[in-house]
């Protein structure tokens, strides 16, 4: 699609904005279309905010199913499902389980990583070029163990990971207590840990709003406000774009609008399986609290997350089917301040904490779509899971290569809508 000189992309959050940038840095005129009243306010608002390559292995792993069974009904469980998500749930989880097998496993998580890898390095290429800050923490991520079953299962994730390139060290209780000097007080607690010295941590929300800033400078239209009602196809090739302000017709469409991707896809026939999964986060002041973690960290344990951003402290975590419910749960929301609260007692505002919710765009096996579709014209950027910014920079760079009609920049095995 060489000519593609003006691209409509439907979605502002972190993977649309960072789509957008690259399509206008190629050349491209650029409309984005965000039914919300700015960038980053859906799923890039309040995510756990790791750029995190050594969290490539996808959900759907053999352990998975019963993990889900033992936690099944149970409000403090990393995974709830809920029984009236079920119906909706039934095509996409035969899906999911089908995955959960260790070959696929593998395989999946070698993709995942390579996109993962390159998105890093086109994140670093985006900053350099811009100056965005998005409160960047690159003191990469310390993946914590409370008992030594865990830590030895996950410690063969990291052996395979390492396989693949992934840098990382095993240390002992005294030696991530070292490495965050936070933990010293429950070093009795901690069986062990893992550090990836190359994650990055930030604040997606932050990054999205000033890229889309610079996007703005640089040209892109940002229509916020609308809705997209309708994509248009005529003869097999994308026209139109029918938003609730009207008709929008350009050269090319990019779909990058998360969980919403699938319903604005059906009506031409395209069918993807993705799942809206709903996540939690709780954000805390650092204030004057002199003992804050710095390290970001991962408590697997309790499947959360643990992320010093600026002048902040976030928790994110959990995994809740609860179909498009985004009612912000007060069970879910005490867990993870128990959580932190448990675990660094001496924090001094001990009520406090911005709670969130947001819907993760789920795919079975845990790779996003990127590309083209059967309809000329229209390409897809969507379906990134929990590792939305971890991807986006990469994805962005990808799509744009390929709407512009050049070769993309890594491997797109598993990442296309062909063969999947």
């Amino acid at each position: 699609m060489a000519d593609a000189r003006h691209v409509v992309v439907l979605g502002g959050g972190v993977v649309g904005v960072a789509s957008a940038w690259f399509l206008s840095r190629s050349g491209c005129r650029v409309t984005v279309v965000e039914r919300r009243e700015a960038a980053g306010l859906e799923t890039s608002f309040a995510n756990g905010g790791l750029v995190t390559p050594s969290m490539s292995d996808p959900w759907a792993s053999p352990e998975i199913p019963g993990m889900i069974l033992k936690w099944i009904g149970r409000e403090d469980s990393p995974f709830l499902v809920r029984v009236g998500a079920l119906p909706g749930l039934a095509s996409w989880g035969l899906k999911f389980l089908r995955q959960c097998n260790q070959a696929d496993w593998r395989r999946n998580t070698r993709n995942i990583l390579r996109l993962s890898t390159f998105s890093h390095e086109r994140l670093h290429e985006l900053v350099r070029e811009t100056g965005v800050d998005f409160e960047s923490n690159p003191r990469g991520t310390l993946h914590l163990f409370r008992d030594p079953l865990s830590m030895e299962k996950t410690s063969r994730t990291a052996e395979m990971l390492r396989a693949f390139g992934v840098r990382s060290r095993t240390l002992d209780p005294a030696g991530c207590a070292t490495l965050e000097p936070a933990l010293r007080h429950q070093v009795d607690r901690i069986a062990g840990g893992i550090h990836y010295p190359d994650d990055e941590a930030g604040d997606a929300h932050l990054f999205t709003q000033r890229l889309a800033a610079v996007c703005a400078s640089n040209g892109v239209e940002f229509r916020y406000g609308e809705t997209v009602r309708r994509i248009e196809a005529d003869g097999g090739k994308f026209s139109a774009v029918r938003t609730g302000a009207g008709r929008l017709a350009a050269d090319a469409c990019l779909v990058a609008l998360g969980t919403e991707s699938a319903a604005r896809l059906r009506p031409l026939g395209i069918r993807l399986p993705i799942y809206p999964v709903k996540g939690y986060s709780v954000t805390f002041p650092v204030g004057g609290w002199n003992d804050a973690p710095a390290v970001p960290f991962a408590d697997d344990g309790h499947k959360a997350g643990i992320v010093r951003i600026g002048d902040r402290i976030r928790v994110a975590g959990t995994a809740e089917f609860a179909g498009r419910d985004r009612t912000l749960n007060p069970k879910r929301i005490a867990n993870l301040r128990s959580l932190f609260l448990s675990l660094f007692p001496d924090y001094p505002e001990r009520s406090g904490g911005d709670a969130w919710t947001g819907l993760r765009p789920m795919t079975p096996d845990g790779l996003p779509y990127l590309g083209p579709t059967p309809v000329e014209g229209l390409f897809l950027n969507t379906g990134h899971g929990h590792l939305g910014w971890t991807m986006s920079c990469g994805s962005a760079s990808i799509v744009a290569d390929l709407i512009r009609g050049r070769e993309a920049g890594i491997d797109l095995t598993g990442m296309t809508l062909e063969g999947r």
